[in-house]
């Protein structure tokens, strides 16, 4: 199969974020509420069907993978998703979106199965701090598991941080210091209003140029051409191995060049992590087990409602997009 995915701005769509659960073993301050609900085990897509689905992406021409959750390193036998993954032919680069609780125990596996990159969320390096931003998780296990996916060699390793007034902003430089120090990149992202937390985002919000001119005063980075396929922006820190990224999706709209849509548990296609436009793609595995055009065709007509732009706006109080970050992934 020749098909691309051409969206109608003229965006071709070579990478796909692919949710395998909304549970997680922390509860994230600026993600989850402090008690969820979640799917039960039928209303969510077999690890057979996320493949299927994966498999059918990369014949239209998706060439990046990224497992994202939830924690998908929670979700039971994980292994044989990662090991089937790591098998498509046309498939470059399948990574993982982790919150390292279990990457400990799961590194070896994820080497053997050929991910390439792994993004590790970790908002504080203090363990005090860090259990209240994820008001279950340990610190120490993160760190460990880090420690274990360098060891690896993985070929690259980048930390995902949050800041939130009044709560970590002022480890930003402890951040990007461990970051260095561990030879690793990080990237910190703007807040984003999904799901109904609890929060406030107009108090607890940092934009992406408040940290860069903090940055500036402390370090000496430059601009760099680099990409990883993502929406960051990424600044060279001078003399060192790592590498800033900033991902601002209010203060620097990035989706003039998307290319990249998300597919829930459920089996829902989204075509943009700001909108609720979707195309259920579980009735059509399900209703054609044998068929993959029917799939095949949806995917490809839904470049049609893929919108120019999402629509955050921190002003509102309520969540632009009222499902949580768990549901849609990282």
């Amino acid at each position: 199969m020749t098909t691309t995915l051409i969206d109608q701005f003229n965006r071709r769509i070579d990478y796909i974020r692919i949710s395998v659960t909304d549970r997680c073993d922390f509860r994230c301050l600026y993600c989850m509420s402090e008690e969820m609900n979640f799917l039960p085990k039928k209303e969510m897509l077999t690890l057979e069907e996320i493949a299927r689905i994966v498999n059918v992406f990369t014949q239209l021409g998706v060439t990046k993978v990224r497992v994202t959750g939830g924690e998908p390193l929670v979700r039971k036998n994980i292994d044989w998703l990662f090991r089937n993954l790591g098998k498509i032919v046309g498939l470059d680069e399948l990574t993982l979106t982790t919150n390292g609780s279990q990457l400990k125990k799961k590194s070896q596996m994820l080497k053997e199965a050929g991910v390439k990159r792994i993004n590790v969320s970790l908002d504080s390096i203090n363990p005090n701090t860090f259990k209240v931003m994820t008001r279950t998780g340990s610190l120490e296990d993160v760190l460990e598991g880090i420690n274990s996916a360098i060891k690896l060699k993985f070929e690259k390793i980048k930390i995902n941080t949050v800041l939130m007034k009044n709560i970590n902003e002022n480890e930003l430089f402890d951040l990007v210091n461990y970051a260095i120090d561990n030879k690793l990149d990080i990237s910190f992202i703007e807040e984003m209003p999904l799901g109904n937390t609890d929060l406030d985002r107009k108090i607890t919000s940092i934009s992406n140029d408040i940290i860069l001119t903090r940055l500036n005063n402390k370090f000496d980075i430059t601009k760099t051409p680099y990409t990883s396929g993502g929406p960051a922006n990424y600044l060279q820190i001078k003399n060192t191995d790592t590498k800033i990224g900033l991902i601002s999706p209010h203060s620097h709209n990035f989706c003039g060049d998307c290319n990249r849509v998300r597919i829930s548990c459920k089996g829902e296609l989204f075509l943009c992590l700001g909108h609720e436009e979707k195309i259920e793609l579980m009735p059509l595995i399900r209703n054609h087990p044998n068929n993959d055009k029917p799939l095949i065709a949806a995917i490809i007509n839904s470049m049609k409602i893929k919108p120019k732009a999402h629509t955050f706006d921190l002003k509102n109080k309520k969540p632009a997009v009222v499902r949580f970050m768990s549901h849609t992934g990282g």
